[in-house]
């Protein structure tokens, strides 16, 4: 029978699941006055770029390969960078052989972190030729894949990040969470939803890579989306219908950030909170410093999704190079 529900319950196993080898990330206050217009409202960072890997994507990865059959050859994904390296620890702790396909433009440093974790890199070129790759070696060597996000066992393990900040933070009026292909989103506002209906979930989209809002606004998954912006991790070429499903029923609202508003952004997260954070993670204030400025006197928890970035690339996007 083909699934079509993820619930609370599903989240609360993968979270038993999950336990040994995902870090409980911390969910820490922020009062200051330093983001503007916030001086009477409460925001809580939940600070997942200290998660192992990096980034979210290892809740999501290790929940589907912990659930394979042990005698499969190995595990296959496609990805620029954090699925990638997610995905490849995945496979490492799990004991599998990871092979993972790479644009031939995904930087240097996060190549080396899959290497590091024993993967096999294939370079490919755009997003068509990625996606043949990874068919071409599922047939061929047998290998089993790890979708980015479009997989139930993946938005299990997404939602334990909304499992955890609520039971950090249970009175929460809003949670502001970056989007990309969708998978952190669906599972966090399954989680949030089901715990406090009455929370709001509200998503952040690049204004180059606002694939997820004009899906909403189709009414059905665009298959394929353009794609232009500095936040690579979250620039989906495009949306499925695990996903979608979970972002139409429990999403309440879609918001975009332009490109220098990420960089403010990340200045401010390494000024006000000493965290060099990649553009993907710092949607979020970018949302709040914009088009999130109308939230009024609300506790806002805030999802520092993960940063795997290097000392140079960080410097020339936060400058705006």
């Amino acid at each position: 029978m083909t699934r079509s529900a993820l619930t609370l319950n599903d989240i609360n196993q993968a979270a038993a699941r999950l336990k040994e080898q995902v870090v409980r990330t911390p969910t820490v206050p922020f009062t200051g006055s330093a983001l503007p217009g916030f001086e009477s409202r409460s925001l809580f960072f939940k600070l997942e770029l200290f998660q192992i890997g990096g980034s979210f994507k290892l809740r999501g990865a290790y929940n589907v390969v912990s659930q394979l059959p042990e005698d499969i050859p190995g595990i296959v994904a496609y990805s620029a960078g954090n699925h990638a390296i997610a995905a490849s620890l995945a496979a490492k702790i799990a004991g599998f052989k990871a092979t993972v396909v790479m644009p031939e433009s995904a930087n240097p440093y996060r190549v080396a972190r899959c290497r590091a974790h024993g993967a096999e890199i294939v370079f490919g070129n755009d997003i068509a030729d990625l996606v043949q790759k990874v068919e071409s070696l599922q047939q061929e060597r047998g290998l089993a894949l790890v979708h980015p996000f479009e997989n139930w066992h993946t938005v299990e393990g997404t939602g334990t990040v909304g499992l955890e900040l609520m039971q950090d933070v249970p009175d929460l009026d809003a949670v502001i969470v970056p989007v990309g292909g969708g998978g952190l989103i669906a599972g966090i506002a399954t989680a949030v939803k089901a715990i406090n209906p009455n929370c709001r979930v509200i998503g952040v989209e690049p204004s180059g890579a606002q694939g997820m809002s004009d899906s909403l606004k189709a009414g059905h998954p665009l298959p394929t989306v353009s794609v232009n912006t500095i936040a690579d991790s979250l620039g989906a070429p495009m949306h499925l219908p695990i996903t979608f499903g979970l972002v139409q029923s429990y999403v309440d609202e879609m918001v975009q950030v332009e490109e220098q508003a990420m960089r403010d952004a990340m200045n401010w997260f390494f000024t006000e909170m000493k965290l060099a954070v990649e553009p993907a993670c710092a949607a979020t204030v970018a949302a709040l410093m914009g088009p999130l400025q109308t939230l009024s006197a609300a506790r806002i928890g805030v999802i520092a999704c993960g940063t795997n970035i290097d000392a140079a690339t960080y410097q020339r996007l936060s400058q705006g190079g």
